[in-house]
């Protein structure tokens, strides 16, 4: 288990910026299932230790956008981070599986895109900088 612990340490250490966000998404939507989880097992506590951690990550997301260099694109991430707090939210103070749901779904569609993107899939390599996406360490 500490091999693997400090395997995905030393990925994230030497990862690429494009790979870093790959992850945090990868993060914020297995939050969110076991978030999920711990609220059906009636695991407040629980669930509520890790909607703090998807929306830690889901913070960081938005907290990466650069504004001026993203434009519009990254204007309609930081309403889909929005969105996605909200329903974070909203399902940590009602217990609403349809919520977290809607936040995973969300999540899962971003990462999809960005994967593409880190694959080399959907375009050229610069235009992950005009994505408006950018870590500060």
């Amino acid at each position: 288990m500490q091999q693997a612990l400090e395997y995905r340490k030393t990925e994230v250490n030497t990862s690429d910026n494009v790979r870093i966000i790959s992850l945090l998404y990868d993060g914020g939507i297995n939050f969110i299932k076991i978030a999920r989880k711990r609220l059906e097992e009636g695991d407040i506590a629980g669930k509520g230790l890790f909607i703090g951690k998807a929306t830690g990550v889901v913070a960081e997301l938005s907290s990466s956008l650069n504004m001026e260099a993203g434009g519009e694109v990254a204007g309609n991430l930081r309403r889909l981070y929005d969105y996605i707090l909200d329903r974070l939210l909203y399902a940590n103070l009602k217990n609403d599986l349809r919520a977290f749901e809607e936040a995973g779904k969300v999540l899962d569609i971003l990462r999809s895109a960005w994967k593409e993107m880190e694959n080399g899939k959907a375009c050229a390599t610069g235009t992950v900088n005009n994505a408006g996406m950018e870590l500060r360490v």
